[in-house]
């Protein structure tokens, strides 16, 4: 018989639970994902009673609560709070979604957990390490690539070639999708993941861009584009509900189309 050995830090451990104060009417409890590699201790789960009353209506919101009024121990990243840069993607109640465009309400009853993207190394509490998706982001060359002369105006399209890029640009570069795609977990190394992959189809799209043919080499590859295994996790999770299964599909198209 096979005996697995696991880490020690692989198990995560019931943490600390914070009370609401006395008199609080509307209280939510969240369990919140801890980790500190500093500290050389297991993750765990910290529990905190939340008064819905003194917050706002955003997962968001009571993780601000907690870190301004609780513990202010806890790390977790946010900037805009309105769904457009994407820091405060996180795990919540088992999927993955920003935390700012999160409704409390529309959760189901009980606890709320709340954890990091999945699968990605953890740097503190909830803020996962991007390090490598950032990078497959940048080796798509994702910026426009034109050997036309530079135009005296803007670089013309019709609607139809515009229309292409519907879907495309509006990615915000969350990671959710990635982090929720089953081959991108066992192959995160090599496989560009949905959101790489969505971005680089943008511009393998563009009517503008001179680069089409020099982009789709750099994804003819086993691993790059071809272990997308149509799971369709990237399409349920994409806060900005986008398709990224679908533009992994044309570039596809593309491959098979350019050799006929």
């Amino acid at each position: 018989m096979v005996e697995l050995t696991l880490p020690k830090n692989s198990q995560v451990k019931a943490g600390k639970r914070y009370r609401a104060a006395k008199g609080a009417k509307r209280v939510r409890q969240f369990k919140v994902y801890r980790y500190d590699p500093d500290s050389g201790e297991n993750p765990r789960w910290d529990t905190y009673d939340v008064d819905l009353g003194s917050c706002g209506p955003m997962v968001l919101d009571a993780l601000i609560a907690i870190k301004n009024d609780i513990d202010p121990t806890l790390t977790f990243r946010r900037s805009c709070r309105e769904g457009v840069c994407g820091s405060c993607a996180m795990n919540i109640a088992g999927r993955n979604t920003l935390a700012c465009t999160k409704g409390i309400g529309e959760l189901p009853a009980g606890a709320i957990t709340v954890s990091p993207l999945p699968h990605q190394p953890v740097i503190k509490d909830l803020v996962p390490d991007l390090t490598t998706f950032m990078a497959q982001y940048a080796a798509i060359q994702p910026y426009l690539q034109s050997e036309t002369p530079d135009p005296s105006a803007e670089r013309r399209q019709s609607p139809k070639e515009r229309a292409k890029l519907d879907g495309h640009y509006e990615c915000i570069l969350c990671a959710c999708c990635s982090t929720a795609c089953p081959s991108y977990w066992w192959n995160g190394d090599r496989f560009m993941g949905p959101a790489a992959l969505l971005q680089a189809n943008r511009w393998i799209s563009d009517s503008r861009d001179d680069h089409k043919s020099e982009r789709l080499d750099a994804l003819e590859d086993p691993f790059k584009l071809y272990r997308c295994h149509t799971i369709m996790n990237c399409a349920q999770v994409c806060p900005k509900g986008l398709n990224p299964a679908k533009a992994i599909a044309e570039i596809k198209k593309e491959m098979v189309e350019r050799k006929l």
